[in-house]
């Protein structure tokens, strides 16, 4: 294995942008949850007239789908995230609106049978059920409770408050309190293995919300502590949670 200093550079240096991990291919791992989101998602879209994605990230999820609906939108709140969402799907008919956090969604009521998200950054149920049509579903997969805390607090020590957020029978409140029906609700937890340390920096610089206040300098001596744990044959391994979940107004 390389230098500590060699694979901390190297991740250091990587793009972090959109939504892919394929940086991560060999250096980590994570178990898919079992329904096969991505696989849903498109025989959803190919049945839709007209369909919203909340929080697209790059687009890469809807890029997998071979057939889009006449009319399809995608919403990104990041500016860079957004930009190469346009890029990706613009060429396929997909209007790509970069909008503000916790601000309503610029659609008027009723706009779409099919609203969908993948790991969205904080579901409005109200607005999600105003921009849906009668009968229209919501269908989606959330980041769970404690999703990777294992990592998370090796850094930040322990966060009993925050193991208690994204919990799904609380959504699943939130969602009928705001008048949809909640159909169906499936749970996943999936195992997560980094094998070295640039893989720990590029994750963190990634998903800037598990540590936000992360720099290689600031936490130095924890990551020379897990670099020599995986040299001696130990991966770091964790544990992300996922729920799936389908809603019609």
């Amino acid at each position: 294995m390389r230098s500590f200093d060699d694979l901390v550079a190297e991740a250091e240096a990587a793009d972090v942008g959109g939504w892919g991990f394929a940086w991560l291919d060999g250096r980590a791992t994570e178990e898919r949850p079992p329904w096969g989101y991505a696989r849903q998602l498109g025989r959803r879209l190919a049945t839709a007239r007209s369909a919203l994605d909340i929080d697209t990230g790059g687009g890469e999820v809807l890029a997998e789908a071979a057939v889009l609906p006449p009319a399809l939108h995608a919403t990104e709140s990041w500016p860079p995230n957004a930009e190469r969402a346009r890029q990706r799907l613009s060429g396929r008919g997909v209007t790509v609106v970069q909008t503000t956090p916790d601000e309503p969604l610029p659609f008027p009521d009723r706009s779409f049978d099919l609203v969908t998200a993948r790991h969205p950054v904080r579901p409005d149920w109200a607005e999600i059920r105003r921009v849906l049509a009668d009968g229209g579903h919501y269908f989606a997969q959330h980041v769970g409770p404690g999703s990777a805390f294992e990592l998370i607090e090796r850094f930040l020590g322990p966060l009993p408050g925050r193991r208690t957020q994204r919990d799904p029978a609380r959504e699943v409140a939130a969602a009928e309190a705001a008048g949809l029906t909640v159909t169906g609700l499936r749970t996943a937890r999936c195992r997560m293995e980094f094998f070295d340390i640039g893989a720990v920096v590029w994750t963190l610089r990634k998903c800037v919300w598990w540590v936000p206040d992360f720099s290689v300098d600031r936490y130095r001596d924890t990551l020379t502590e897990l670099d020599r744990e995986m040299r001696a044959g130990h991966p770091f391994v964790a544990f992300s949670t996922r729920h799936l979940i389908d809603a019609v107004r």
